[in-house]
C-alpha cells in the first residue's frame, strides 16, 4: 500500500478484517463520509491504494485524518446500519437522494370520512402518501378517475359523530350534482365510506383486477335485488375503471409484484431509476441524479439506493429486478438479473428513461448555464481520452480524392467542443507519387505544413489533433510532428470511421466508447465536419478542372487564361452567355472570337 500518511497507515493496519460500518473524519471531527463493507480493512484501504479521477474522492481522500468503524454480525446489518446513519447525520460525501418536493404525492387524510387529494409536500406525518408520481397529469387522471367511481367529500368539516347527529351541516352542491353522498348530513354510513377507501387504495396501489371483481359483486348483489338503476351505475365506474387500466402502463402480467432499479453513468453524473410493478402495471416511478459517484461502482450504488427507496416508498414488493448483483442484499427477496424477455425489457424501458431525462438535463443545462456545461463537457473528454489537460482547442484533419484526382486535405477547428468555422483550412496537396496522391504521404504532408506556420507565426496549438483515419493515418501524422519537435506537446488521435475506433500513439488496442459518451458525440461531429468540408472543397476543384479541361480544347487558351476566365465567370454556362464584345475585354478579340464560334458549333450539334 503506497503511504499516504504515517497517522493513516497506522489506523488502517489495525482495521477489522469483518463486516461493519466506517466513518472518515476530518481534522476538526467533522463526519465526512460512512461507508459500508463486507470486509472493513480491505474497503478502507481500497481508497488510499490508488489515484482517484473522480474529484469528489480526491477531495474526500484528502481531508480523511480518523477513520472510526462499527463492527455487526452480518453484511446485511451494515447495509441497515449505515442507511440509518446516513439519513440521521447525513455526511457531505454521501449519496443524498436529491429532494423530490418537485413531484407530486397522493394524499389519504387520517380522520372520519377522510379526504383525497395530491400535494408536492410531505409534510404531516399521520397522513397516509402514496407516490411520488412523474407528473401531476397522471395523478389527476388517477383522482378524476376514483371520485367518478366512489364519491367522495371535499369540505374542511370535523365530521365526528356528535357534529353529525346534531345536524350542524347541510349537503353542498357536491352531493346534489352526485361527487359526494353527504357523510356529514349522515347520508352516507362510515363504514360504507371506509370501504370505499380501502378500494381507492387498491386502485392507488394498482389492484384493479380486486377492485373489478368487488365492483362486479356488488353489481351481481344489486341484480338480485331487482335494483337495475344501481346496477347501471356500478356497470358504468366498472368500464371506468376498464378505461383507466387501458391507458396506464402494460409491461407483462407475468410481472405480478416487483421493483425495478436501474443505474446510468453520463458526463460525469449518476442517474439512477425505479419502477414499481403489481399485476403487470407500473403504478410507480422515480428518477434522480447523484452529481458525481462516476467512479462508485454500479453494485455500490444499486446496494445503497435499494435501502433508501424502499423506505421512502414503505416498499415491500418480493422481487427486485436490477442490471446487476448489488455489492450488498437484502434477506428474503428475490433478486432476478434478467438477460432476454419480458424483465429484460422492463430493464431496458427503465434505463431509455434515464438516458433521456440525462439528456434533457444536459440540453437545460446547456441553456441554462453554457459555461457549466462546457466545462463539464471538457472535464469528461479529458477523462476519456487520456489528456492532461483539457481539449479547449480541436483540429482535424481529412484527405479527400477520388481516383487519384485534385488531391485536397480539410482542417476543421473546434473550440470548447463547436465549431469555429472562420478558422477551417484546405490545403491543395503536393505530394503525388505515380501521378497518384499517397494518402499516407498527403497526411504528412499537410500535417507539416500546418504546424510548421503554426510555428512560424506564433500561431496557438491544439489541445488536440483528431486524425480521420486508422492507425496508419495516425503514424504518418505523428512522423511529421516529431520533425517539427511537437510529439509531447500536442496530444493526437485518430478515429477509424467502421468501428468507431479511436486509437492512440504507442499503443496498438483501439478505444471503444459508449455510443452514448458526450465525448465520441463531439469526435464524431469534428469528423464529420473535416469531412464534408473537404468533400464540398473536392468537388469544386473537381468541377473547376473539369471546365478547365474543356477550355483548354481550344487554340489559345492556356491554363492561366482558362482559370482567369472562370475566376471572372464562376462557370463554363456563364462564359458561353457573355458577348463576344464582352469577352474581348478580358481575353482580346481573337480569342473571344473563337470561343465565341466554338460554343455556337457545340450547341449545333447537342
Amino acid at each position: 500500500m503506497s503511504t499516504f500518511n504515517n497517522e493513516i497507515d497506522i489506523q488502517i493496519q489495525t482495521l477489522p478484517e469483518v463486516p461493519g460500518i466506517y466513518k472518515f473524519y476530518d481534522t476538526h471531527h467533522h463526519l465526512l463520509y460512512i461507508g459500508k463493507a463486507k470486509n472493513i480493512k480491505k474497503r478502507v484501504s481500497s481508497y488510499f491504494q490508488k489515484e482517484h479521477d473522480s474529484l469528489r474522492l480526491q477531495l474526500l481522500v484528502k481531508k480523511i485524518k480518523t477513520i472510526e468503524t462499527i463492527t455487526v454480525p452480518t453484511e446485511y446489518d451494515a447495509l441497515i446500519l449505515e442507511n440509518a446513519l446516513i439519513k440521521s447525520l447525513q455526511p457531505k460525501y454521501n449519496i443524498q437522494l436529491k429532494d423530490d418536493k418537485t413531484y407530486p404525492w397522493i394524499v389519504i387524510t387520517k380522520e372520519r370520512f377522510p379526504k383525497v387529494f395530491y400535494t408536492r409536500k410531505k409534510n404531516i406525518p399521520s397522513f397516509e402518501y402514496f407516490g411520488p408520481y412523474p407528473s401531476v397529469t397522471s395523478v389527476r387522471l388517477l383522482i378524476e378517475t376514483i371520485k367518478e367511481i366512489f364519491p367522495l367529500r371535499t369540505c374542511n368539516y370535523l365530521l365526528s359523530e356528535e357534529n353529525i347527529l346534531k345536524k350542524k351541516f347541510r349537503p353542498c352542491l357536491d352531493y346534489h350534482i352526485g361527487k359526494c353522498k353527504a357523510p356529514c348530513a349522515a347520508l352516507q354510513t362510515e363504514e360504507e365510506y371506509n370501504q370505499n377507501i380501502q378500494q381507492i387504495k387498491k386502485i392507488i396501489k394498482g389492484q384493479l383486477k380486486e377492485v373489478i371483481n368487488y365492483l362486479e359483486s356488488q353489481k351481481q348483489e344489486a341484480v338480485k335485488n331487482l335494483e337495475f338503476e344501481k346496477a347501471q351505475q356500478i356497470k358504468t365506474k366498472i368500464e371506468l375503471l376498464q378505461k383507466y387500466q387501458a391507458k396506464s402502463q402494460v409491461v407483462s402480467a407475468d410481472i405480478k409484484d416487483a421493483e425495478v432499479y436501474q443505474v446510468y453513468k453520463y458526463n460525469q453524473k449518476t442517474y439512477i431509476g425505479y419502477f414499481r410493478i403489481v399485476n403487470g402495471f407500473i403504478i410507480q416511478t422515480f428518477i434522480s441524479d447523484l452529481s458525481g459517484f462516476t467512479e462508485e461502482p454500479d453494485e455500490e450504488i444499486l446496494s445503497t439506493i435499494i435501502t433508501k427507496l424502499r423506505e421512502k416508498f414503505s416498499d415491500n414488493a418480493p422481487e427486485i429486478i436490477l442490471p446487476l448483483e448489488p455489492s450488498f442484499q437484502l434477506p428474503d427477496l428475490k433478486y432476478t438479473i434478467p438477460k432476454m424477455g419480458d424483465k429484460k425489457k422492463i430493464l431496458d424501458l427503465l434505463l431509455k428513461n434515464l438516458e433521456q431525462y440525462a439528456l434533457e438535463k444536459e440540453k437545460q443545462l446547456a441553456i441554462k448555464d453554457p459555461e457549466t456545461h462546457t466545462n463539464q463537457l471538457m472535464q469528461q473528454m479529458m477523462k476519456d481520452l487520456r489528456m492532461k489537460k483539457e481539449p479547449r482547442r480541436i483540429e482535424a484533419f481529412d484527405n479527400s480524392n477520388i481516383q487519384g484526382t485534385n488531391a485536397v486535405s480539410a482542417m476543421a477547428v473546434f473550440i470548447d467542443g463547436k465549431p469555429a468555422k472562420k478558422e477551417y483550412r484546405h490545403f491543395n496537396v503536393k505530394t503525388v507519387e505515380n501521378g497518384k496522391p499517397d494518402d499516407f504521404s498527403t497526411m504528412k504532408e499537410v500535417i507539416y505544413r500546418r504546424y510548421k506556420r503554426v510555428l512560424e507565426e506564433n500561431l496557438p496549438l491544439p489541445d488536440l489533433i483528431v486524425i480521420d483515419g486508422g492507425k496508419g493515418q495516425l503514424h504518418a501524422a505523428l512522423e511529421s510532428l516529431k520533425k517539427l519537435g511537437l510529439q509531447d506537446k500536442v496530444h493526437v488521435i485518430s478515429i477509424a470511421k467502421r468501428l468507431e475506433e479511436i486509437f492512440f500513439p504507442n499503443d496498438s488496442v483501439p478505444l471503444y466508447l459508449d455510443k452514448r459518451s458526450p465525448t465520441l458525440k463531439v469526435i464524431q461531429h469534428i469528423r464529420d465536419e473535416v469531412h464534408r468540408f473537404g468533400i464540398t472543397h473536392h468537388r469544386k476543384r473537381r468541377t473547376k478542372s473539369a471546365f478547365q479541361s474543356e477550355l483548354l480544347k481550344l487554340k489559345g487558351i492556356g491554363e492561366k487564361l482558362a482559370t482567369r476566365l472562370l475566376t471572372e465567370f464562376g462557370s463554363i454556362e456563364q462564359i458561353k452567355n457573355q458577348s463576344e464584345h464582352h469577352l474581348a475585354k478580358i481575353v482580346g478579340a481573337a480569342k473571344a472570337k473563337i470561343i465565341k464560334e466554338y460554343f455556337e458549333k457545340k450547341d449545333r450539334f447537342t
